[in-house]
């Protein structure tokens, strides 16, 4: 299956990418093989919840085991950081590293439009992170835990969450797509 934005990506990046349809269908193959395996789908914001709690819990231990939120993830001598979600977004990191290296593309760089400074860039992206690392921990979620394993196993919260996510974002592009185009 070709990439039907090949065009355009070699027209803005200098280079084509993968189509997304077939990233699409191995990122599902990837959620089953994952619920087969390790019976859990993917998901990644829980994970930097875990490295966050860790954190806290060496410099703060005992606020971190009488806080009622964090409590559980270090009760009895547990460490917040084994589990499976974890592992999974190292193993990401790792891969997208390999892919970088293998591919010819790890380099240093602000991917902006050009209407817009790097610094403006920066600001953005980590306002955009901190509202949706905010709305990941509200929703108990983020778009990889919710609309990717939620809705695969047809949770009707995750399936309101993927209509909320998209409709959110298509309102917000309207005010931010001259930065991009």
């Amino acid at each position: 299956m070709s990439n039907p934005f090949a065009a355009r990506d070699k027209r803005l990046y200098g280079q084509s990418y993968w189509s997304p349809y077939v990233c699409g269908v191995i990122l599902g193959l990837a959620l089953l093989f994952a619920f087969y395996t390790m019976g859990r789908g993917l998901g990644s914001s829980g994970a930097f919840a875990r490295l966050t709690i860790a954190a806290t819990n060496v410099i703060a231990h005992q606020y971190t085991a009488e806080n009622p939120y964090t409590a559980s993830y270090v009760e009895g001598g547990a460490n917040p950081l084994n589990d499976w979600l974890v592992w999974e977004v190292f193993g990401v990191i790792l891969g997208g590293l390999f892919g970088a290296f293998v591919w010819g593309r790890f380099k240093g760089e602000i991917a902006r439009g050009p209407n817009m400074a790097a610094g403006g860039r920066l600001w953005l992206a980590l306002f955009g992170g901190f509202l949706s690392g905010w709305g990941a921990r509200l929703a108990t979620g983020c778009t990889s835990g919710q609309a990717l394993t939620g809705g695969a196993s047809l949770a009707a919260g995750s399936w309101i969450f993927m209509f909320c996510i998209f409709g959110g974002a298509y309102a917000a592009a309207w005010f931010l797509r001259k930065e991009w185009l």
